[in-house]
């Protein structure tokens, strides 16, 4: 191998050097009031478990002083760190462990004032139009530090939300100086380290070293089995390389295998393979990013691939049935929602398609409502119900129509047969229920519509409990048939509003209709009740 080359490797082993890798040159230059570190690599460190590393800085020929750590120095495990470094901290500094001894010499530039980065600190990269341009912002040392990382080009921010690297082809205008600023918190204050490229694009049809292949690759593997990555590329030109940045010493089960093909003619053209084989695939193979480089005298380029584990049958199956079980649970909430909430949907898919049942059947009331007639002041409340808050709620909000005997019988008839009569026009029969309902009076009413919905089977009932009733002995063996059937419970206060459970259940019990509902809020208007038509106002007990 030529001395050129092991130059070339040399110099790209500094600028790609991991988190574990010492900087060896003699001669390092160090921007002003950046956080700055030297790490201190001697064999003595892998044969002793122990060592303890003594940092020093020569002042003069022969005077060596211990560094003594302070609140802007500090000692780091193996690493000598600067937050941040000033032009005094200029000078030789040496690192010993045992009887080796490595020395540095560091020269501090000073910031410049008016850009965000350094002229003298670029980082060239040179790559034709339409090739790949890759601009990562990573760090050696300060990566997993910076709480922020932020890309700038020409001192203006890339596009793009908190973007800290460019992956895209090349075009001319992509020519600039692109600045990676790493912040950093240490101790109370903020620091910033910059990184710059110097991009340039150059338009020529030359043909050049290239890799093949994608930039970001997502490649499968199965645990404890071989994978291996392929790596290819043209080099055109005798130091032009590429390697791979997980090298076998970094694990055992990693093997780098180059190929190369014999050049076809006298232009120089070289086709290399680099096969990074894993065998066999653990764990800490996994989630890992390896990257391939190509590295030439005037632009380098990488492709990346991602290593995942590949799924297999066991863990398609717990997929499945974890949709499955969520699936599941989703239907049954929907279907107990479905039968907590039926009558509010029941009633919603009504408005929605506007059914009604009420126009082709003949019938002038949507219900007849039979209930107690006995004048007693006892009676005064179930009175009210039946001639003011019932037909002020069905017949003014709802825009329900009902019979009433009191209220629409003509004057002067036989009374048997205006009852029959108003039953058979009648869609429902409203009974309000108490225990002293049972009484001459209504037992007509009773009958007769028994008879129509048991036997004519041409009215449907509707049981409305006004009172509580411990015993059900006096209503006749056939009402005691229908009461599990459709019976609602009046609970004052608590049913008065239009939007109680009470008047949705007897709304879903009335024949579906359309009409223009009278707008009211969920309360009757004010404190007062519903109104009492002047008919029946003669009609109601004394309170």
């Amino acid at each position: 191998m030529s001395l050129r080359v092991l130059v070339m490797l040399f110099l790209i082993f500094v600028v790609q050097s991991s988190p574990e890798f010492c900087t060896f040159r003699g001669y390092i230059t160090a921007l002003e009031g950046e956080p700055y570190h030297l790490r201190c690599c001697l064999s003595t460190h892998h044969y002793q478990r122990n060592h303890i590393v003594r940092w020093s800085k020569r002042y003069g020929q022969n005077r060596k002083v211990a560094v003594n750590s302070s609140d802007r120095i500090i000692f780091n495990d193996d690493a000598l760190e600067f937050w941040p470094i000033k032009m005094t901290d200029e000078g030789t500094y040496s690192c010993a462990v045992g009887n080796q001894e490595h020395q540095w010499n560091i020269t501090v530039t000073k910031r410049s004032e008016h850009n965000c980065f350094h002229p003298n600190y670029l980082i060239t990269k040179k790559v034709d139009v339409e090739k790949s341009l890759s601009i990562n912002c990573t760090h050696d040392y300060y990566q997993k530090e910076a709480y922020n990382i932020s890309l700038f080009k020409d001192c203006s921010p890339v596009p793009g939300n908190h973007k800290t690297y460019i992956l895209k082809n090349a075009v001319l205008n992509d020519t600039g100086n692109y600045t990676c600023i790493f912040f950093l918190y240490k101790n109370g204050r903020s620091f910033n380290v910059t990184k710059t490229f110097s991009v340039k694009i150059e338009d020529h049809q030359d043909v050049i070293s290239t890799l093949y292949g994608n930039n970001i690759n997502y490649v499968e593997a199965e645990l404890g089995k071989e994978k291996i990555l392929n790596c290819t590329a043209l080099l055109m030109g005798s130091s032009d390389m590429i390697f791979w940045d997980k090298e076998p010493n970094n694990a055992t089960n990693i093997i780098i295998d180059k190929k190369k093909s014999t050049p076809s003619n006298s232009s120089g053209k070289l086709y290399v393979s680099n096969l990074l084989k894993i065998k066999p695939v653990k764990e800490e193979n996994l989630n890992v990013w390896y990257n391939c480089t190509l590295i030439t005298t005037s632009i380098s380029d990488t492709i990346s691939f991602f290593l995942k584990k590949k799924e297999g049958p066991a863990d398609v199956s717990r997929h499945i049935f974890i949709i499955v079980l969520v699936s599941s649970a989703a239907i049954i909430f929907l279907v107990i929602m479905c039968i907590i909430y039926r009558i509010d949907i029941m009633l919603c898919y009504r408005d929605l398609i506007r059914r009604d049942e009420t126009l082709t059947d003949g019938k002038e009331y949507d219900a007849f409502v039979s209930y107690l007639k006995d004048c007693r002041p006892d009676n005064g409340d179930e009175h009210k119900f039946a001639l003011e808050i019932l037909p002020g709620a069905l017949e003014k909000h709802f825009g329900y129509k009902l019979c009433i005997f009191e209220r629409d019988i003509i004057p002067g008839g036989a009374i048997v047969d205006d009852i029959d009569s108003l039953i058979k026009k009648s869609r429902r029969l409203i009974i309000v229920l108490s225990e002293n309902y049972i009484s001459d009076k209504v037992r007509y009413e009773l009958e007769s519509g028994l008879h129509e919905a048991l036997v004519e089977r041409k009215i449907k009932i509707i049981l409305i409990e006004f009172t509580p009733i411990s015993n059900f002995t006096f209503l006749p063996q056939s009402l005691k048939l229908l009461k599990s059937h459709s019976i609602l419970k009046w609970k004052a206060d608590k049913s008065l509003p239009y939007n109680s459970r009470f008047w949705k259940n007897l709304r879903y019990l009335m024949p579906a209709k359309t009409s223009k509902s009278i707008v009211f809020s969920s309360y009757p208007l004010g404190n007062e009740s519903l109104p009492v038509l002047s008919k029946v106002q003669s009609s109601r007990c004394p309170s």
